[in-house]
């Protein structure tokens, strides 16, 4: 080797060291910099993947509480179902739409299209839920999981059963799908029924094996809720009003039964109704509960109150005779008539002939404000308390000018409107001696019976509203046959009239029967009304009393009242006093507020 090759040096260049040097320590600082930012500045992000992969959360489902009427009959139950449910992931990693006559008989026994089932899982692969069907009975689950279709599985839920149907439909209400509830008792008490499921958080391995309890909370139980509602007087009830509405060719009905002392609704139904269990189909007017939406004006049912303003005043007693001779009236050059001249009359005679001069003499003679104090007094015009949806407040304008003709025609029910609910909560006023009692669904309790101070006040005296109660009895013995019932003295008075439209008044009635029993010691209140009557009959006397009469005498001897019949007193606070001495005293002042 030569002396040059010895001292031959390699000639490198500098630049490139130096770059691929700064590469090297770049790409270092930058892992550092990304090591630290995920670690220190947002470690969040990586405790939440680590959680995806190792944590669950568990929950023991609690069944929907039960709804039971006042003696413990089931109103509405959960019974339990299965829910088929997909994994489309698994169903195409495992081939499981290879077994085409599995998939085939899945489609049968869920009624369904074969091609869409499908479908429905490939839509998206990558998903890992899909429902299949809801709310399964326990026998096609079992055909189901028999199959054995990889990615197809089960789910345990819980399904509303109401064992009494279209009868107590719109009181109790239903939920949807998902056990919420949506119309009714089950949605105005929705949070009380559903409780709180339990939840358990924990941590898993890689087998699924649990190795950390981080946290575990305890199930809060659902409260079951005992309706005021008396289920046998409830189906009597409905029984005898979808009979009418059939019978006389009305669109609707409702009928409303209260116990009068406690406020408590013993029976609340409507007609048409519809099943809860099915309500595929079913058209819309049909879930409206009609008793505390739907307004109508009361007619002649309304003049108890306007002989009870009356009386209350003072100036007019029981004995009083008003001349409502000679028959008819103008006032402001509109007409106010009865049929017949029928000359003086006491406040009685004017409620047994229904005469519209008599309660419009009465009314103006009256303050104005003192006349409609009366009307708002009794509750007309706000709510009741049931506190269930969508009640309605009726019509009672407050406003300073009223004409004459208003405050005339106001006396025997025209210009205001009244919910049956609101109706059935003034005749139990009246039957209650005067005191305005807070109506309730839900059954009072039995052992304290205590009604609270806002829930109840004094708006009528004592002798007044026992003598209008008597003065009802003459009505329907004297006037209303049809609404008597046998081995009871009962009370009560008709409304017919015409339904109010936009600019006047159309062609259709409204027939109403109010009323309360036994006389001798009033117990409940009974109101029927029912709805554009098509056929030739369309009186309240007609088409409502029969239907009270019966409603009044299954409920009395359900609840056990004896037969007052040949009884001739009233029972007034402790003591009892007789029919006779309750007019004499009232005529007399004698007859002092309990």
């Amino acid at each position: 080797m030569s002396k040059k090759a010895i001292n031959y040096k390699p000639k490198t260049v500098a630049w490139r060291f130096y770059v691929v040097l700064s590469v090297v320590v770049l790409i270092y600082v930058s892992l550092a910099a990304r090591s630290a930012y995920i670690q220190v500045v947002e470690p969040d992000m990586l405790k939440q993947q680590g959680d995806l992969r190792s944590l669950r959360i568990s929950e023991n489902e609690v069944h929907r509480g039960a709804i039971v009427d006042r003696n413990g009959d089931e109103l509405a139950v959960s019974v339990p179902v299965q829910t088929v449910w997909a994994d489309p992931k698994t169903v195409i990693e495992q081939n499981g739409l290879a077994m085409v006559e599995h998939w085939q008989a899945l489609a049968d026994v869920l009624d369904q299209n074969v091609i869409e089932l499908k479908n429905r899982i490939t839509e998206n692969p990558r998903r890992r839920f899909v429902y299949v069907e809801r709310q399964l009975s326990p026998a096609m689950a079992t055909y189901i999981k028999q199959l054995k279709i990889p990615g197809i599985f089960l789910r345990k839920e819980s399904k509303r059963f109401y064992p009494t149907g279209e009868i107590s439909a719109h009181v109790v209400g239903f939920t949807d799908i998902d056990d919420q509830g949506i119309e009714g008792i089950e949605s105005v008490y929705n949070k009380l029924l559903t409780g709180e499921s339990g939840k358990k958080r924990y941590r898993k391995d890689a087998k699924g094996n649990p190795v950390e309890i981080i946290e575990d909370i305890e199930s809060s139980p659902p409260k079951d809720l005992v309706l005021s509602i008396d289920q046998r007087i409830q189906a009597l009830a409905y029984k005898e009003l979808k009979g009418a509405v059939r019978a006389f060719k009305a669109t609707s009905g409702s009928v409303v039964v209260t116990n009068v002392h406690t406020g408590e609704v013993l029976a609340l139904v409507n007609s048409p109704s519809y099943n809860p269990n099915n309500r595929s189909g079913v058209a819309v007017h049909r879930l409206r509960n009609r008793a505390i939406t739907d307004f109508y004006e009361p007619g002649s049912a309304m003049k108890p109150l306007t002989v009870l303003s009356a009386l209350e005043f003072g100036e007019v007693k029981a004995n009083s005779m008003i001349d409502t001779s000679p028959g008819w009236m103008r006032i402001g050059g509109r007409r106010i008539s009865d049929p017949i001249n029928r000359g003086k009359m006491s406040p009685e005679d004017i409620l047994i002939q229904s005469s519209n001069m008599g309660t419009s003499k009465l009314a103006l003679s009256l303050p104005k404000d003192f006349f409609l104090d009366k009307f708002f007094e009794a509750g007309f015009g706000e709510q009741t308390g049931i506190e269930l949806m969508g009640e309605s407040s009726g019509i009672m304008h407050q406003r300073q000018r009223w004409s004459q003709f208003e405050l005339a025609t106001l006396s025997y029910g025209m210009g205001v409107a009244t919910t049956p609910l609101q109706l059935a909560r003034f005749y139990s006023t009246l039957a209650n001696g005067g005191i305005k009692t807070a109506l309730t669904i839900l059954k009072r309790d039995k052992d304290t019976n205590v009604i609270s101070v806002e829930d109840s006040e004094r708006v009528f005296s004592q002798k007044n509203s026992l003598a209008v109660v008597n003065m009802l009895e003459s009505v329907v013995d004297e006037h209303v046959k049809r609404a008597k019932v046998e081995g009871y003295r009962v009370g009560g008075k008709t409304g017919t009239a015409f339904k109010a439209m936009a600019g006047g008044y159309g062609n259709d009635y409204v027939g109403l029967f109010s009323g309360i029993g036994p006389i001798s010691h009033p117990e409940i209140a009974v109101v029927v009304v029912i709805n554009e009557p098509g056929g030739d009959l369309y009186h309240g006397g007609e088409v409502a009393a029969p239907v009270f009469s019966r409603v009044m005498k299954g409920a009395l001897r359900l609840l056990n009242i004896a037969p007052d019949a040949n009884s001739q007193t009233v029972v007034l606070g402790q003591g009892a006093i007789s029919t006779t001495e309750v007019l004499n005293k009232n005529q007399k002042g004698e007859l002092t507020d309990a």
